[in-house]
């Protein structure tokens, strides 16, 4: 059992663990710092901005077209050499980018390809990586591994999109051969994981089976209120996807503000993450849960109405930190109430709800600032998510009452 010095002892500690974070950090350091390039390359070749949006649809459509693929596969094969597989592709589809910029072969429909392929890979590695961990640790360690795992995963997050840049700006080719060496580098460290697996029994593939993973969900209310609270509150809390217009036309920072507020929810989920690592819920969780998505709306109403820069910033920190409350207990929640023969489904249609959410959460976002302006669209987007926090309090009360996330 847990005792308030359990935090100190180290996850990284555990057998496997260390492999299993190293990999998924050096997959998305490879991944970001691609996808900044290919970015930039092909605005640079185009000028358009309808590429870049292009650009965005590659990679999001795999993952709406594969996820009940992806669930499936997740829990019939060993879920390391799935990961090794896709960080392989990931690999080769890097090293030939470097190649093709290098040998200046590179064409806008070439660099769509590349995306594609990554975006498919990316579908697959994703859930299956998070469906792993509970092989790895003993529930008794899950909510600190999923912590740890989030502040690692926001440094490569913060780290990532820099390198990209740095890197393109010293030469063309340097982030994709970079990028190539990384996913190698998550490969061996995903293949390395030492845990014992049992493959599940293999049912006949059919439409129930396949669906599996959302009939779970929605006969589990817990779970079901926990995706849906989240998803509702990057939803309709999505003003983030407005910083250029706060920074530019309210805040009149100029682009190193942008910068700084970009930076800031991502710092703030670090900072939270490290916390939630070291100190992790023991009491409450339910209700801590709703009350970090309160928070969270009503640090994007705070942020919505600020005109000033250092308000702006403390409030987007507000957000990130609050945010990764919500993912820490979210996560654990998923992966503790989930057998582990339906992990790698339920874990699929979970990543699908979230990447969808962020996607319309953007969207929505833009709309209402086209027709209303961004400071209204974030109240709205605020006080939206405030309202979902006291709708879900009465439609999912046995969430309210989780007390642990002890297996």
């Amino acid at each position: 059992m847990d005792t308030v010095h359990a935090p100190r002892d180290s996850v990284l500690k555990h057998p496997g663990y260390l492999n299993f974070a190293a990999s998924r950090v050096f997959s998305s350091l490879s991944f970001q710092c691609a996808a900044v390039a290919m970015g930039w390359m092909i605005y640079d070749k185009t000028h358009s901005a309808f590429a870049l949006a292009l650009v965005g649809f590659c990679q999001f459509l795999p993952m709406v077209i594969l996820t009940f693929v992806v669930g499936h596969v997740a829990d019939r094969f060993d879920r390391r050499r799935i990961g090794l597989i896709c960080q392989l592709i990931e690999a080769a589809t890097a090293a030939v980018l470097a190649v093709a910029v290098w040998q200046d072969w590179l064409t806008p429909a070439g660099i769509l390809v590349a995306v594609t392929i990554m975006g498919a890979t990316v579908a697959f590695e994703r859930p299956t990586m998070a469906a792993l961990l509970p092989n790895i640790v003993p529930s008794s360690m899950l909510q600190r591994a999923v912590a740890t795992s989030t502040s690692m995963m926001q440094t490569a997050l913060i780290i990532g999109p820099s390198l990209g840049g740095l890197l393109y700006g010293a030469h063309p080719v340097a982030p994709f051969a970079v990028a190539a060496v990384m996913f190698t580098a998550a490969s061996l460290n995903v293949i390395s994981i030492r845990m014992t697996w049992t493959p599940s029994k293999r049912e006949p593939v059919t439409l129930s089976s396949v669906f599996a993973g959302v009939s779970f969900i929605k006969s589990r209310p817990v779970m079901l209120g926990t995706i849906s609270l989240d998803l509702f509150a990057v939803l309709l809390g999505g003003a983030t996807a407005l910083l250029p217009m706060f920074a530019r036309d309210i805040l009149h920072a100029g682009p190193w503000g942008l910068g700084l507020l970009r930076a800031a929810p991502a710092i703030g989920a670090l900072a939270m993450s490290i916390v939630l690592a070291r100190r992790p819920l023991t009491s409450n969780v339910g209700m801590k849960m709703f009350g970090a998505v309160a928070v969270f709306g009503l640090a994007t109403i705070v942020f919505a109405v600020s005109t000033n820069i250092a308000l702006s910033v403390a409030a987007l920190l507000v957000v990130g930190a609050s945010d990764t409350v919500s993912v820490v207990v979210r996560s654990s929640l998923v992966q503790l109430l989930t057998p582990d023969e339906m992990r790698g489904r339920v874990n699929a249609v979970n990543s699908l709800f979230i990447g969808t959410s962020n996607q319309l959460g953007e969207f929505e976002s833009g709309m209402l600032a086209g027709f209303m302006g961004p400071v209204a669209a974030g109240i709205i987007g605020g006080v939206g998510t405030i309202a979902v926090v006291l709708l879900w309090t009465r439609l999912f009360p046995d969430l309210a009452k989780v007390k642990t996330l002890q297996g």
